[in-house]
């Protein structure tokens, strides 16, 4: 009986011990917990990462979300133990860490690097022999007119409060190019993007700053400027918004790396090999970065299509076990060829049922197409609308509210608000209020803000009381117009700043359509509502003496009517001004643009200033308005009060 119990136990033993792939895998003793990173292409490399240590090592991960500096601070104090990919030399928090071996970059994940540079469409090189290098642009300046200020040329900045707009503006400066071209912003990312796509649908010439890995890389064909050679002690003066030195340098090249903390360097060293060797040319990053975008995949998705397409680009990053286990899992031969299909045809949620019951139904690549279309075919009628309305409406008004000195705009300010309220101390505040926003330094951002919401206005009025009007004696016309006004007002803003981006370019002229889309409806509403409610008996004592219809709405319907259409204007001002700060994302100037650039900083002192002097300008506008508005018995009653205060 014995003899039998020891051969099971020596048989079972050396089955055990047969066993290849368990013993060569490493043993994770716990989850490995990777950063949730926000970007495109750490998405990409972080799925990746994560499928290799899960699917070939059998390990088991989990990912954690939170912003950057979180992040990092978390790395190093091994909260977290991956972060899948991190841009060599670019945060202080990471270096501290480093300095104190607390964490490791590890892998060299791009090959030749992140660059970064001043760029113009290939084909405006093509066409322009002689431009090659940032010397040459004075030469060409006349190629990237800026629509805005068409006597100099523009320079397409990435948005305020990132650092690369820090030292483009030094370059800009260094480099002698201020004097010929301005210096814009576009907001946001997004816009910056947008506008670079427009330029390129339409072959447009485009100077812009830009940087990989992007999926716009591998879409569109860019040209990079030749500049200086490169100088360490330069470039950290560039990057001080306040530096001294004139000098100027290339473009720094940045690796991108792994970050892991020591600790799992430690207790996984295998794994930390693989991370080394993990690499990817700059054509499939940035190729991979455009499928995610144009496919709307997640990051762990587009991961998994690339580790099926690439076997032998991965192949050499793991062990021959670790292959053998990630080729099964995904269902491929080592040599790429598929083997099986194991993943489900088609999902199922909680309630299990499966996602086939609905319809596959989508607008987004017919209307993506015909957005393309248009700023292919008529994008040229498109921006002369845009140039009208800056020669004609923006740049004007803002230019005489330039010339005004500011003591004058704040004393007429100041008489429209006794006026208009007839309360002296509400009109000394109102001049207090101005006189603090000149005195933050935001009095060319004030400007700027009120010669974009004087013209949204102007524009809404024009076209928002003719319609409330017409609506107001056609059943028909409110049925067809009163759906369209409710989309108006529901759809959020940026899903319309898209079109209007690729149709009328970035700055000033899109954030005009886009305000005006936004404080019509109130307007028309209200026009429609005020006349509609007109006394009946009034209106028929009119036709009676023999009115026609054009006499009884001059003469009746719109005195009447005046109060709510009052009401509706001041509406449209106030949802106006609300537009300031996304106004700003599209790169309108203004005090928005400070609002956008404190949340980009984390500056709350810039912010609270900015919004400060925001609800300065509402106040002001909002009760000069009411007061303005209210009916002819109200507004007599407001100037008794103010002849004889109670108390």
């Amino acid at each position: 009986m014995r003899q039998w119990i020891a051969f099971s136990l020596l048989l079972i033993s050396s089955l055990l011990l047969s066993t290849p792939v368990a013993a060569a895998l490493p043993t994770c003793e716990a989850p490995i917990k990777f950063g949730a990173l926000t970007w495109e292409s750490g998405q990409f490399t972080t799925g990746v990462l994560k499928y290799i240590v899960e699917s070939g090592y059998g390990c088991q991960v989990t990912e954690v979300p939170g912003a950057g500096p979180a992040l990092e601070t978390a790395l190093s104090q091994n909260d977290i133990q991956v972060i899948g990919e991190q841009w060599v030399g670019r945060s202080p928090i990471m270096e501290q860490a480093i300095a104190k071996n607390k964490v490791a970059v590890i892998g060299d994940t791009l090959k030749g690097g992140a660059t970064q540079g001043w760029y113009v469409p290939k084909y405006v090189l093509d066409e322009n022999p002689g431009l090659r290098s940032y010397q040459d642009l004075p030469k060409y300046a006349e190629l990237f007119k800026d629509p805005e200020n068409p006597g100099k040329s523009r320079f397409m900045n990435c948005p305020s409060g990132w650092t690369c707009e820090i030292f483009n503006t030094r370059l800009l400066k260094n480099t002698g190019l201020g004097s010929v071209f301005n210096n814009a912003h576009p907001g946001t990312g997004a816009a910056l993007d947008a506008e670079i796509a427009s330029a390129f649908e339409q072959h447009k010439p485009l100077l812009f700053y830009y940087w990989q890995p992007t999926g716009l890389m591998a879409k569109y064909d860019f040209a990079a400027l030749e500049f200086a050679a490169y100088k360490d002690e330069c470039w950290q003066d560039l990057l001080l918004a306040d530096g001294t030195s004139d000098c100027v340098s290339g473009f720094p090249v940045s690796p991108l790396g792994i970050a892991v903390s020591t600790p799992f360097i430690d207790t996984n060293p295998e794994l930390a090999d693989v991370f080394k060797k993990v690499q990817f040319s700059p054509d499939e990053l940035n190729g991979a970065i455009l499928e995610m975008s144009e496919s709307k995949r997640s990051g762990e998705e587009q991961a998994l299509a690339f580790l099926r397409e690439n076997p032998n680009v991965w192949q050499a990053w793991v062990s021959d076990e670790a292959a053998m286990n990630l080729a099964a899992k995904l269902g491929i031969s080592l040599t790429g060829s598929a083997i099986a299909t194991n993943t489900a045809a088609s999902s199922t949620n909680s309630l299990g049922l499966s996602s086939d019951f609905f319809p596959s139904w989508s607008l987004e690549t017919p209307l993506n197409k015909a957005l393309a279309s248009v700023v292919q075919n008529y994008g040229d009628v498109f921006r002369s609308i845009s140039s009208a309305a800056l020669t004609y409406l923006l740049l004007p008004i803002e230019r005489l509210l330039t010339i005004i000195p500011p003591w004058l705009i704040i004393a007429l300010v100041t008489v429209l608000a006794w006026f208009g309220v007839r309360k002296i101390w509400f009109a000394l505040a109102c001049a207090a209020g101005l006189f603090l926003i000149g005195a933050f330094g935001l009095w060319g951002a004030l400007i700027d803000t009120l010669a974009l919401l004087i013209v949204s206005v102007l524009v809404t009025v024009v076209i928002g009381i003719p319609i409330g009007i017409a609506m107001s004696s056609s059943k028909l016309l409110r049925k067809i117009i009163t759906p369209i006004l409710d989309v108006m007002q529901t759809m959020p803003s940026f899903v319309y700043l898209i079109p209007v981006l690729m149709l009328f370019g970035i700055g000033k002229v899109p954030a005009l359509f886009a305000t005006v889309i936004y404080a019509l409806p109130p307007l028309i509403r209200l026009t429609t509502l005020g006349i509609t409610q007109v006394n009946h008996e009034m209106v028929e004592a009119g036709r009676s003496f023999g009115s026609t219809h054009l006499q009884l709405l001059i003469w009746i319907k719109l005195p009447q009517a005046l109060p709510s259409i009052m009401a509706g204007i001041n509406q449209a001002v106030m949802m106006s001004l609300a537009m300031v700060v996304l106004a700003s994302m599209i790169g309108a100037p203004g005090l928005g643009e400070d609002v956008l650039q404190s949340i980009q900083t984390l500056n709350i002192g810039q912010g609270l200033q900015a919004g400060t002097a925001i609800v300065i300008v509402a106040i002001i506008i909002d009760r000069i308005t009411q007061a303005f508005g209210q009916g002819k018995r109200a507004r007599q009653k407001t100037i008794e009060a103010g002849k004889h205060p109670i108390g």
